[in-house]
């Protein structure tokens, strides 16, 4: 949070490497914390209040006897968990034994996309990432949709064949057989406009799934403009 600069020692020259002007510092992403009072009694603020107090006061002594408090209780707590057996099972993260280190279990360590990603945030101790693509969940609903239409459309064939090969000579088996379609190919569908050749249109909850993300889309794209304009 403050200058930097570059000291050069055989001429004495100096020159300012980094300064965290106020307005890098409106660009700066927005922190966001879980206040104290909603924090567990093992959240690193709550469990190190004491220490950090003393630490902010320059009462280094003070500092160190907090310090040591806490880890004596966690020695403690170790101790009691090992002579009774208790197995310890930590939440968030996992023994690396090729390492010997913990390791959070749920790091993301591939690089960040600005196409695709929104924000990343933490809930429950578990870092997630927002992403702008939406479609895995609508298209899982979709391919159900059109399984259910297929296995329709095929029973109302094998309906069809099944009154095509009947002996009844009847004006109504006629009209009947004249009603009667060949089942188009599955191959021959196509899902451009949402619709599919020789079955239903999409069900209501695939509409509304639809709909939403033009919506998302339309929007992201507007930020991405806004974006591209900041940048020039």
């Amino acid at each position: 949070d403050g200058e930097v600069h570059i000291n050069e020692l055989k001429n004495g020259n100096t020159e300012m490497f980094w300064n965290p002007t106020s307005e890098v510092r409106r660009q700066r992403l927005k922190r966001h914390i879980v206040l104290f009072e909603e924090q567990t009694d093992f959240e690193s603020e709550r469990l190190w209040q004491h220490v950090t107090s003393a630490i902010n006061k320059g009462d280094q002594h003070k500092a160190t006897q907090e310090k040591f408090v806490l880890e004596e209780e966690q020695r403690n707590a170790a101790r009691e968990r090992r002579e009774s057996g208790m197995e310890w099972k930590p939440l968030l993260f996992q023994h690396d034994a090729g390492t010997n280190e913990w390791r959070y279990k749920y790091e993301d360590l591939r690089p960040w996309d600005p196409l695709n990603d929104i924000a990343q945030f933490e809930k429950d101790g578990i870092l997630q990432t927002m992403e702008r693509h939406l479609s895995t969940r609508i298209s899982n609903h979709k391919a159900t949709c059109i399984n259910n239409q297929i296995t329709r459309h095929k029973r109302s064939a094998k309906d069809c064949r099944r009154r095509k090969t009947s002996d009844q000579p009847s004006n109504h088996s006629q009209n009947t057989e004249s009603s009667c379609s060949t089942p188009e190919s599955v191959q021959e569908l196509s899902d451009d406009d949402g619709k599919y050749l020789g079955f239903e249109s999409l069900c209501a909850q695939c509409g509304k799934e639809m709909n939403h993300l033009k919506e998302i889309h339309s929007a992201v794209l507007s930020l991405q403009k806004a974006q591209q304009d900041i940048h020039r």
